[in-house]
């Protein structure tokens, strides 16, 4: 009897909290702010990833992070942003790409992170085309006559010489990741495993255990929120890529295969693919000045309309006073 009256109490309890997710997703709090960035450049040597002509995915990835991380700073330096790694290698000294991703993972989550951006680059399956180079002689043998006779000849003849070249490929543009929908039950047990605040920004005292069933309900309800948050920042980083003239894809998910790094960190997360190696044009871009001048800003924009999503419930960056956004 003492069980079933405790159930209806958190029953009602609870039934606010649910509608007020249905009603308002990215309800404004102004707790709820942005205290701890994790900005991830992804891969990293000896997993340098996807090749173009003359660069690869771990220099960009990390070259683009931190001139992200160096705007950021800039625009929010009230706010702790970190790095999953500085240099050209794994992060955490590791040797294997899929202990380091969880590695990532481990790092935003035991620092509390509050919003988890990855950036990548794209590619497709490389295109070759072969080309005459120029022309060799060639030695080679031939049987003539019959019986007795028969014997090898050595003859010669030109033949042409081959050289394979990589060709751009034709798809160029921007596109953000968000966890799957499949990846629910990942994702929930590990925004299960937060502790220090609930789903309102406050900090939690109550000891609940992970596996009570109010603590699965609140893992459900943090876990949804989380899930309309990486949307709505994924939408702003698209948005803003087109601004700056860039083709975009929109925001994605992988269902077949879940992305690590999003589905196993408690908190919004995203994963951003920059661009398409495989396009010369484009690998052009990102290796330059001013593309990852355009890239690290639009993110940056992105993130400062997701901080006042946050904090009012409008995604319009006001232009305050006291901030000195530059566009490059």
């Amino acid at each position: 009897m003492i069980k079933r009256f405790f159930i209806v109490i958190l029953c009602f309890s609870i039934l606010p909290v649910l509608f007020s997710f249905a009603t308002d997703p990215v309800k404004p709090n102004k707790k709820q702010t942005l205290k701890t960035i994790v900005i991830d450049a992804g891969h990293g040597l000896p997993n340098s990833n996807a090749e173009g002509k003359y660069s690869y995915e771990s220099q960009l990835t990390l070259a683009m992070a931190l001139k992200l991380s160096e705007r950021l700073k800039e625009v929010l330096p009230d706010c702790n942003i970190l790095l999953t790694r500085t240099d050209e290698n794994l992060p955490g000294g590791l040797k294997d790409k899929n202990v380091a991703n969880r590695w990532r993972a481990n790092f935003a989550n035991e620092n509390h992170g509050d919003l988890f951006i990855s950036i990548h680059v794209n590619d497709l399956e490389p295109r070759y085309q072969r080309k005459i180079e120029g022309y060799r002689e060639e030695t080679y043998t031939v049987t003539v006559g019959k019986g007795r006779k028969k014997r090898r000849v050595e003859k010669t003849r030109t033949v042409p010489i081959y050289k394979s070249y990589k060709l751009s490929c034709d798809r160029s543009g921007t596109e953000t990741y968000i966890w799957a929908v499949n990846k629910y039950d990942q994702k929930q047990n590990a925004v299960g495993s937060r502790d220090g605040e609930d789903q309102f920004g406050e900090k939690d005292s109550s000891g609940m255990f992970a596996e009570s069933p109010d603590a699965k309900i609140l893992a459900s309800l943090r876990t949804k929120k989380y899930f309309d948050q990486s949307l709505a920042i994924a939408t702003f980083v698209e948005e803003e890529f087109k601004k700056e003239g860039r083709n975009s894809y929109g925001v994605k998910q992988r269902n077949n295969e879940g992305i690590w790094v999003l589905q196993a960190t408690n908190m919004p997360s995203i994963l951003v693919e920059t661009g398409f190696i495989c396009n010369f044009e484009e690998e052009d871009y990102m290796n330059s000045e001013k593309g990852q001048n355009e890239i690290s800003y639009a993110i940056m924009r992105a993130v400062l309309r997701y901080k006042q999503l946050l904090e009012t419930g409008s995604g319009v960056i006001p232009d305050p006073p006291n901030v000195n956004i530059t566009k490059p």
